[in-house]
């Protein structure tokens, strides 16, 4: 009698412990679901809000440009009249007096010229030294990738006297040369700093592998560093791009022949101390943003990838 009182009340007692177990379980389950539910909540109220942000970001830098592209189609009296009104009529007086009359298609041959070609050998002499920095271990490497980022936050604009004169000693004052050579100085810092921890990333493996099959240094760098560091490039390549196309400075500065004339420089020249000619400013600007606006959409994914790629290795 014992022993079937004792078994029936543990065969009680194991299911009650099962049902405390069951109703314990489907509590936590119930609370988990309710605490994933508060967390999915917070994130679509987080991208909610970061949509909202990039969307006035967006239309922020949209809508200007919106304006000064319309307002190139107005005549200097609709511009003081209607300032942010859409034009009218598409007039295309402003264009055709750019490029016939005051001769600005030579000044955007200038520019480009000046800005591709520095922006070309920036970019190669900076993927050399940031390989040569970040790859092979000798004495100053880490000291040379310092004096490289010390170039990022010394303004270059403090040497402009020193490099007057040198300009004047080479026998390249007011020459598109002068403005190259600056293009490049004012690119590499930043380029090797964008490209240095990308490098430092690719592994070890693939260089000793092409070393076993006998590529040489300068091919190893070429066929097996090159096509994994494109985004890289792409990235280093916008950013450099932009402050070169846009310099005013150093042109004011080197530049005093009218034909060798950039951009940013020769626009300067519509704003008179009388007198502006705004349709003609608002034209120039539109056309010089047009080919700032093609270099990103081509390279977008790349500087995309380029920016987070080195940001998460870094």
């Amino acid at each position: 009698m014992g022993n079937w009182y004792g078994s029936r009340r543990s065969n009680h007692d194991v299911h009650c412990s099962h049902h405390r177990c069951w109703c314990l379980s489907n509590l936590l389950y119930k609370e988990k679901g309710g605490i994933g539910k508060m967390i999915n909540i917070k994130r679509s109220i987080s991208k909610t809000f970061l949509y909202i942000a990039m969307t006035i970001y967006s239309l922020s830098i949209l809508i200007p440009l919106f304006v000064m592209m319309m307002t190139s189609f107005k005549t200097n009296a609709e511009i003081f009249k209607n300032p942010f009104g859409l034009p009218s009529s598409f007039n295309l007086d402003a264009y055709i007096n750019l490029f016939v009359i005051s001769n600005y298609g030579k000044y955007f041959l200038n520019s480009i010229g000046v800005t591709v070609l520095s922006l070309a050998l920036a970019v190669t002499m900076s993927a050399l030294a940031a390989y040569a920095i970040s790859k092979y271990k000798f004495k100053y490497n880490r000291a040379i990738y310092v004096y490289f980022v010390v170039g990022l936050v010394v303004p270059i604009k403090l040497g402009t006297i020193d490099i007057m004169i040198t300009m004047l000693r080479l026998s390249i004052f007011d020459t598109l040369w002068a403005l190259i050579i600056v293009y490049i100085a004012m690119a590499i810092p930043l380029s090797v700093f964008v490209l240095y921890d990308y490098i430092r990333m690719v592994p070890e493996e693939l260089s000793s592998a092409g070393r076993i099959d006998g590529c040489s240094e300068p091919g190893i760098f070429a066929r097996i560093i090159v096509p994994l560091i494109k985004p890289g490039l792409a990235a280093a390549g916008i950013i450099s791009f932009i402050p070169n196309w846009n310099e005013f400075w150093f042109p004011l500065v080197l530049i005093k022949s009218r034909e060798n004339y950039t951009i940013p420089l020769a626009t300067g020249q519509l704003f008179g101390q009388f007198d502006t000619k705004l349709d003609l400013v608002f034209a120039v600007l539109s056309l010089a943003s047009i080919p700032v606006i093609i270099i990103y959409l081509l390279l977008s994914n790349y500087f995309v990838k380029g920016l987070s790629a080195g940001a998460v290795k870094g």
